[in-house]
């Protein structure tokens, strides 16, 4: 049997999630013959010895020591600000690094490490879960097949149930940042295409607070793709009926919808129609959760030389590019082009302005 050693930094909301779920992917992998030892980290190491108290897992004082004590990967779930100096840990440890999106708190701030990573051909994992969820990659199976024939559109929702804190939103760089960038990441990997123009609306109906931090709580991005097709990103912080995250792939041939069964949170209009019977997901985490652990058993693979990397910085850091152009489009309230970021790291085009939150409407 395989013993592999993973350190995680940071035990905040998402690191606790990514430290449950590791648990699970312990057990998984374990039927495959790999031995699976989770070592945690934090800024505040009492923090972490609690975590790891719950859950049965070793802590240690700090991600130096994870490192100074051996593991074959590094999983980084600190705060956005701390990516790119952790990342930079993990590549000079000469280590595989699973860092959760964004690569950086701006695409500008990315673009140097992007460079630093090809040029030692660092393998690092960002966490765009999505494309590990089961119904956006049969939707992509199908899709590749042939089987929905030529696009003529998409459509994708996501829908918070309730919005965060506004203290959150008011650090989180926007709903086209922090939420609908999943949207762009998975209609570039889906479709194979680029998104090449943005034009995008938002609106404030909800908290006064949430549009004086600079952010709105409802957002709507017309996108274009390379070969021309449309497609459609809209984001709401207020999804009342449940938490809310579906893909419409609609072509020639068939159209699929990713995320329809019992648990949607929506109700049809119709007379007895009683679809969907279910209770509908209320957080992110809950409608994610087996895509979350799929995304760690691949980083597991991933270290063992099993796998390519099922989403890189690169692939990241575009659909980062395309949120900053939603943003600037929302500001100024008319298309932005969004340039290839191929061309960008070369150079040869600027990328775009990254706009910072101010009040909205401004």
């Amino acid at each position: 049997m395989n013993t592999l050693t993973l350190g995680l930094v940071g035990v905040g909301r998402i690191g606790q999630m990514h430290a449950q779920n590791l648990l699970t992917v312990r057990d998984q992998v374990a039927a495959r013959g790999v031995q699976l030892e989770i070592v945690i980290a934090d800024a505040a190491p009492e923090t972490a010895r609690q975590v790891a108290d719950r859950l049965g897992l070793r802590a240690t004082e700090s991600v130096d020591t994870l490192i100074s004590e051996g593991i074959d990967g590094l999983i980084i779930a600190t705060n956005t600000a701390t990516h790119p100096d952790l990342i930079r840990v993990g590549l000079a440890a000469g280590l595989p690094v699973f860092c959760e999106k964004p690569v950086s708190s701006g695409v500008v701030g990315a673009l140097p490490l992007l460079k630093e990573i090809e040029a030692v051909s660092g393998v690092v994992q960002i966490g765009h879960q999505r494309r590990f969820d089961v119904g956006y990659q049969e939707a992509k199976r199908r899709f590749d097949a042939g089987d929905l024939g030529w696009l003529h559109g998409l459509r994708a929702v996501s829908g918070d149930a309730f919005p965060p804190a506004v203290e959150y939103l008011a650090t989180s760089g926007g709903i086209f940042r922090d939420m609908a960038v999943h949207d762009f990441d998975v209609i570039r990997w889906l479709t194979g295409q680029e998104i090449v123009e943005v034009y995008a609306r938002g609106t404030n109906n909800g908290d006064p607070e949430i549009g004086a931090v600079g952010d709105v709580d409802t957002a709507q991005a017309t996108l274009t793709l390379a070969d021309g097709t449309v497609a459609m990103a809209t984001a709401t912080r207020y999804n009342g009926a449940g938490h809310d995250v579906r893909l419409d792939v609609q072509g020639s041939k068939d159209t699929v919808v990713v995320g329809l069964d019992d648990r949607s949170a929506l109700r049809s209009a119709e007379p007895d129609v009683g679809f969907p019977a279910g209770t509908a997901h209320q957080t992110f985490a809950e409608r994610f959760v087996d895509a979350y652990v799929a995304e760690l058993v691949a980083f597991v693979e991933l270290v063992l030389g099993e796998r390519d990397n099922p989403c890189t910085p690169f692939d990241a850091v575009a659909a980062s590019l395309v949120a900053d152009a939603a943003q600037l489009s929302l500001v100024r309230s008319e298309p932005v082009a969004v340039p290839a970021l191929r061309d960008v790291l070369d150079g040869t085009a600027d990328p775009v302005p990254a706009v910072d939150l101010v009040p909205f409407p401004a």
